[in-house]
């Protein structure tokens, strides 16, 4: 009586078990924004799934968009209205209801049958149901558990993809409305050239090859000026794509000036430290680490789930009447199903599971080498970055204006040419570009550099600065998560 007791108190549990299993009402959302503290900009939040918040958020970009926007509104902005985003989200919603499919018991079958001969009619009533299901829930429900810690944190990894990529989107866009400027200002001064060279060439003040030398200058910088307009343009589409802008929206204003360059760089000493900081934040590593948790658990079950895993139980319950005396019985009792091992004694689902406990393992050292590369490499471009911006601001920048400020006093006191102070100005406004280019590479690096320590793989080295330099050529395609 007491067997019967504690193995009726196990059923009880594991269907209690069973009938507790739900899908989260926010698709796990909130278990995505718990695995980004920390590592997104302040006040940024992941969409919702009801209307009336989406209602919210849509007038809070509105809002947003009526103001100059900067780097971490453009993350919030595009964190909440990134149609790509809302895609990876509701798969996790769908992974998330299968998760609750998978560890439900699945339904009894009733089987029923009426028979009749000239002496008696029979009733057959068999209740079925799969054994190895209820026995192997607990199992089953912690396994999908990690699976789905494992899938949110993959959906961690593209949230964070999206900041990053947004945040290159408008450091680039940013700096190709200051690079326009600058050209606009060198196209006015060549054009100013151009006409006073036309103007004494027609009074007989300047050579032919004077005026064809200046008339080039022009020529140049109005190409330049056409290569910055385009520039701008598809850096900002670019931005607004991130940011999922259309219509009426894409009026929306930016800052005219990066951010200024921080006092000192980061406070990692070392690339040791950003190797070491990579290696405990990663979501990408958390993820393959999970995964191969999850194989090796599975992998002793795996021999004895494919031999014994269809055993079923089944309760009959058969009502045998006479026709001429009207006579019942009734005959009961239970039928247990259980497959012969007589040809697969599980040896290929074993060797399967172990071959995969191995790839798993070997999947996670080379992610976690890269991660180690990555990290170190990262780091030594965001220093060299800095110490390149920082020079051309402390610098290079300043020697540019005094250079400027001693030609102007030369050219008041009539030293030098009009020619002279044209080819001056331009010089210095080369000076700006370059410093305003230096400026974006650092913001980009850094960019860069957070992704490879907390998150997942950065683009390639030097591709953010490429894709900056020349906005109209196709994109690379963004990092698949690690951990699949």
């Amino acid at each position: 009586m007491k067997r019967l007791s504690t193995r009726l108190s196990a059923l009880a549990a594991a269907l209690l078990l069973a009938g507790c299993a739900s899908v989260s009402p926010d698709g796990l959302r909130s278990d995505v924004a718990q695995q980004l503290q920390g590592r997104l900009p302040d006040e940024a939040a992941l969409p919702a799934t009801d209307a009336q918040a989406q209602q919210l958020a849509q007038t809070q970009i509105n809002a947003w968009l009526q103001q100059p926007v900067d780097a971490d509104t453009a993350v919030r902005i595009a964190l909440l209205n990134n149609p790509g985003l809302q895609v990876q989200l509701a798969q996790l919603g769908v992974a998330d209801a299968q998760r609750v499919q998978a560890i439900t018991l699945p339904n009894p079958s009733l089987s029923l049958g009426w028979f009749r001969n000239g002496h008696e009619r029979e009733v057959e009533r068999k209740l079925s149901f799969g054994l190895v299901d209820l026995l192997t829930l607990p199992w089953r429900s912690r396994w999908q558990g990690w699976q789905m810690e494992q899938a949110t944190l993959e959906a961690a990894q593209q949230t964070l993809l999206l900041a990053a990529d947004t945040r290159r989107a408008w450091l680039n866009a940013v700096a190709a409305e200051q690079a326009l400027a600058a050209n606009t200002r060198m196209h006015d001064a060549a054009a100013l050239g151009g006409e006073l060279a036309r103007r004494m060439a027609v009074v007989g003040n300047f050579s032919k090859l004077e005026q064809a030398r200046e008339l080039a200058q022009q020529q140049q910088a109005a190409a330049q000026l056409a290569r910055a307009s385009l520039a701008a343009e598809q850096a900002r589409e670019q931005l607004a794509q991130r940011m999922g802008l259309w219509g009426q929206q894409l009026t929306f204003t930016l800052p005219q000036a990066l951010p200024p360059l921080p006092k000192a760089a980061s406070d990692l000493r070392s690339g040791d430290d950003a190797e070491a900081t990579a290696l405990r934040e990663r979501l990408d590593l958390g993820a393959l680490r999970r995964n191969l948790e999850v194989s090796t658990d599975r992998q002793g079950w795996a021999a004895l789930g494919a031999v014994f895993g269809d055993i079923g139980l089944t309760y009959s319950r058969n009502t045998s009447t006479e026709r001429d005396s009207g006579h019942q019985e009734r005959t009961r009792g239970w039928e247990l199903d259980v497959p012969l091992p007589l040809f697969d004694w599980g040896s290929a689902a074993s060797s399967m599971a172990r071959h995969q406990v191995q790839a798993n393992a070997a999947q996670l050292r080379e992610s976690a080498i890269r991660a180690r590369s990555e990290a170190r490499s990262s780091w030594r471009a965001y220093r060299t970055a800095w110490d390149l911006a920082h020079q051309q601001q402390t610098e290079v920048l300043p020697l540019a204006q005094l250079v400027q400020e001693e030609t102007i006093y030369r050219y008041n006191g009539m030293f030098i040419s009009v020619w002279q102070l044209l080819a001056q100005a331009r010089s210095t406004t080369q000076a700006v570009l370059t410093a305003t280019e230096a400026q974006r590479d650092f913001w980009l690096a850094e960019t860069d550099l957070q992704l490879a320590l907390s998150g997942t793989s950065p683009p390639p080295a030097g591709a953010s600065a490429r894709a900056a330099r020349n906005p109209a050529a196709p994109a690379a395609p963004q990092n698949e998560p690690q951990g699949h």
